[in-house]
């Protein structure tokens, strides 16, 4: 099964917190419930919550609803066991790889289908679309973005090599490689494969130089924040 058909195949969820005082009778199927000293939490969809809730209106004293989204497609990938770390705002969609190590900052975006290799860091506002993979040991800039690929699922996708450092706000377009150990300057746009070792800047990312003694200075810095 291709993306596209893994995604069409997820149901559509709405899913809620509600928070209830009075109406301790009232009974929501389907729904897990929490009773606490003064009031109690329904968890569930909307679709299921909603018709009762409505119904019921005048037994409750007050009500709180928490809601994040609406007819979500895909959902929110479990991290309690990923050997990773990530850290609030993320937001990582099932069906992403994340390697050991890995690191995931606040507000970076993981699209479904999108591979992290190990040690690497995604740094604050970064988007990685759909079945972009990235290798080892890399650092993806803040508010980059890794163009996605999620149909047709022949296309390809953005692939990243090992050791790769991709500058702040820099772009990756959809079907480009970048080789082991290059260097994407900050604000670059890559419309075409970057060979291994290379840096690369400019819109559109043009060859600068091989990656040198002088490069790997500049950019040792990025592994203290692991």
């Amino acid at each position: 099964m291709n993306l596209a058909e893994q995604i069409a195949g997820y149901p559509k969820k709405t899913p809620v917190k509600l928070w209830l005082w009075g109406g301790s009778t009232v009974d929501f199927p389907g729904c897990r419930s929490f009773n606490g000293v003064d009031c109690r939490i329904i968890l569930g969809d909307w679709r299921d919550i909603s018709p009762i809730f409505q119904k019921n209106r005048e037994e409750f004293t007050d009500f709180y609803l928490e809601c994040d989204r609406r007819n979500s497609g895909v959902p929110l990938l479990a991290l309690s066991d990923i050997p990773a770390r990530i850290e609030p705002g993320a937001t990582v969609r099932e069906g992403v790889h994340i390697g050991k190590n890995a690191i995931i900052m606040m507000g970076a975006i993981v699209n479904i289908g999108a591979s992290i290799g190990e040690g690497t860091m995604v740094d604050m506002g970064a988007v990685l679309g759909g079945r972009a993979q990235v290798g080892r040991n890399c650092h993806i800039g803040a508010g980059a973005v890794l163009a996605g690929v999620i149909e047709p699922p022949s296309a390809t996708p953005v692939v990243i090599g090992d050791g790769v450092l991709i500058g702040a706000n820099a772009v990756i377009l959809e079907g480009c490689r970048v080789g082991d150990r290059a260097v994407v300057a900050a604000g670059a746009v890559v419309t075409k494969d970057v060979a291994a070792g290379a840096v690369v800047a400019g819109m559109p990312a043009r060859f600068v130089k091989w990656r040198d003694g002088e490069t790997d200075a500049k950019t040792a810095l990025v592994d203290i924040l692991r």
